[in-house]
């Protein structure tokens, strides 16, 4: 049941000194207890009720392709709902993006419902900022289950050190990339990691340009329910699009804003 006392986010929460060594070396971290019980427990309630209102997926499972496959996407949860801005606009959150950076000030560029049903297939090996226009590498992601997960349920994974490869590949999630980005990270050596388990509220961060893919949802029952927040460092500029989805990207979450101008829309509000 919801708590009817809205929990306070904007409390901060400490990131060690190891912690973001760790985040700088391998392009990842996983920060435990982000959330506690109690507000894990109120957001997810908000998140998963606004999720299924704006879920414009309708399609049985083996009739989507493999990117449809991975998980039901609901973007921008914040710009609709008033419970879901709370969460994404949330200091408690910038707060550790902008520690983990090294930088006084971050914008949001979006949220991601990203919810993997039981069955559902793999994540392939991607990078995340294929997909945006932006000039600078001090981007992080947010990751956070809102249930107890294992990896039996599509553990984030991620290629350690991938990041300071820079653009790898000019190839959006798909079987495509998949094949190629596996056989790059063999030939570079790079360690493959995930968590055995996370508990609701932890959140694992990492950069754009870190290799990261996801397992299948082995379960029968139930859903993997996460929620994601990007963030880019403020001063952040757009970038002439290098690809269709760049471009879909600098139309819908950078309000069309031209390239040279700084991340600065109406949604991208800087936090801290």
């Amino acid at each position: 049941m919801m708590s009817l006392t809205t929990p306070d986010l904007g409390t901060a929460r400490q990131v060690t000194l190891e912690q973001i060594a760790k985040f700088r070396e391998n392009g990842h971290v996983l920060i435990p207890n982000v959330l506690d019980k109690a507000e894990v427990s109120y957001y997810r309630d908000i998140i998963n009720h606004a999720a299924g209102r704006f879920n414009t997926e309708k399609r049985k499972l083996e009739e989507r392709d493999t990117y449809g496959k991975a998980f039901l996407q609901i973007m921008n949860l914040w710009e609709v709902d008033e419970n879901v801005r709370a969460f994404t606009l949330a200091k408690r959150f910038a707060g550790i993006a902008a520690s983990l950076l090294g930088v006084e000030n971050v914008r949001i560029y979006h949220d991601q419902a990203l919810y993997k049903e039981p069955g559902g297939g793999l994540t392939p090996w991607h990078q995340d900022q294929y997909y945006w226009p932006v000039n600078t590498s001090n981007t992080v992601t947010m990751w956070m289950p809102l249930i107890d997960i294992t990896e039996d349920l599509g553990m984030l994974t991620f290629a350690s050190g991938s990041h300071r490869q820079g653009f790898i590949e000019n190839m959006p999630i798909s079987d495509e990339s998949e094949a190629a980005l596996e056989k790059f990270i063999a030939e570079k050596g790079y360690p493959v990691h995930r968590a055995k388990t996370m508990q609701a509220g932890d959140a694992t961060w990492h950069y754009g340009w870190t290799l990261h893919s996801a397992p299948g949802n082995l379960s029968e029952a139930t859903m993997r329910e996460v929620m994601t927040i990007i963030y880019v460092a403020d001063g952040a500029r757009i970038t002439e699009p290098k690809n269709q989805h760049q471009e879909a990207d600098r139309q819908r979450w950078i309000c069309g804003m031209p390239a040279g101008e700084p991340v600065s829309s109406a949604l991208n509000p800087v936090i801290l």
